[in-house]
């Protein structure tokens, strides 16, 4: 059983993907990171020896620390953390446990580049719909939860990447893009390796959202509604995006944890004569 300031794999697992996942950092040596060049989902790699450079960074989050087996790196971090007032847990086996646990890991090899925050930053077209809001849930979940987004005029996109170090998304001829009937959503699970069931699911319906395939699911019809309704409620793009986190927290949450439950009313049994 994991200790008071430890976390299992199992636990963590069911906080990766949510609004309320804690901040990850993974300090695992540089030989064992090369020997598995994955992350924990939206972890940042952090040099052990410099805890008390960054440590401020992360005054009151939640954080999770992960080495190789979760012993003298993680639990040295995270007691320096503690120490300055910061919630601070190890996971408990480390990555070797999580992998050993099945559970969902990024290709760090994909990740565009970083700031001077650490912060990726993309660029796309304004005014979005589907895709445009579902890789940045994507991304601020899964990948970077500091991710910075931009959106600009079709015409600027490539010119504002350039400019700004900013990778660009889901316009044409760019590598983060729709790929023959794969929206952009799609693409980023393969590239970025982002594996499981409620991933999968969730990339259906917004594949069938995105490209008018509403066949596909019947839930991208009720994505695509709240969607266009979102796109017309706010005319800043950030305000929507910010509005449409809690729309896919709850499509993902159906898709991991209530794809089996169903609703009707009256219920079974009541005894209330059809009447509330």
């Amino acid at each position: 059983m994991p200790g008071p300031d430890t976390i299992s794999p199992q636990q963590l697992s069911r906080l990766i993907g949510t609004a309320d996942a804690p901040c990850l950092i993974d300090v695992r040596m540089d030989d064992d990171f090369a020997a598995d060049p994955r992350l924990l989902p939206s972890a940042r790699r952090r040099d052990y020896t410099r805890v008390a450079d960054w440590a401020g960074e992360y005054d009151g989050c939640d954080v999770v620390v992960t080495c190789q087996k979760g012993l003298k790196l993680s639990q040295g971090v995270a007691a320096w953390l503690r120490q300055g007032g910061i919630r601070a847990e190890t996971l408990d086996g480390g990555h070797l446990a999580w992998v050993e646990a099945g559970g969902v890991l990024v290709k760090d090899a994909t990740f565009p580049p970083r700031d001077a925050k650490g912060r990726t930053i993309w660029v796309t077209r304004a005014r979005p719909k589907i895709d445009r809001i579902a890789c940045p849930w994507l991304i601020r979940r899964f990948i970077d939860r500091d991710a910075i987004f931009l959106y600009v005029a079709a015409s600027e996109v490539l010119a504002v990447a350039e400019r700004f170090n900013a990778t660009p998304f889901d316009i044409d001829n760019v590598f983060w893009s729709h790929r023959g009937a794969l929206c952009t959503f799609d693409v980023m699970l393969a590239e970025f390796g982002l594996q499981s069931a409620p991933l999968d699911r969730l990339a259906t319906i917004v594949r069938g959202a995105d490209t008018d395939r509403l066949d596909l699911a019947p839930q991208a019809a009720g994505l695509l509604a709240a969607s266009l309704g979102l796109s017309r409620m706010y005319r800043d793009d950030l305000a929507q995006l910010d509005a449409s986190m809690l729309l896919y927290d709850s499509f993902y949450r159906w898709c991991r944890d209530a794809t089996g439950e169903t609703h009707n009313w009256p219920m079974p049994g009541s005894g209330n004569g059809g009447r509330a």
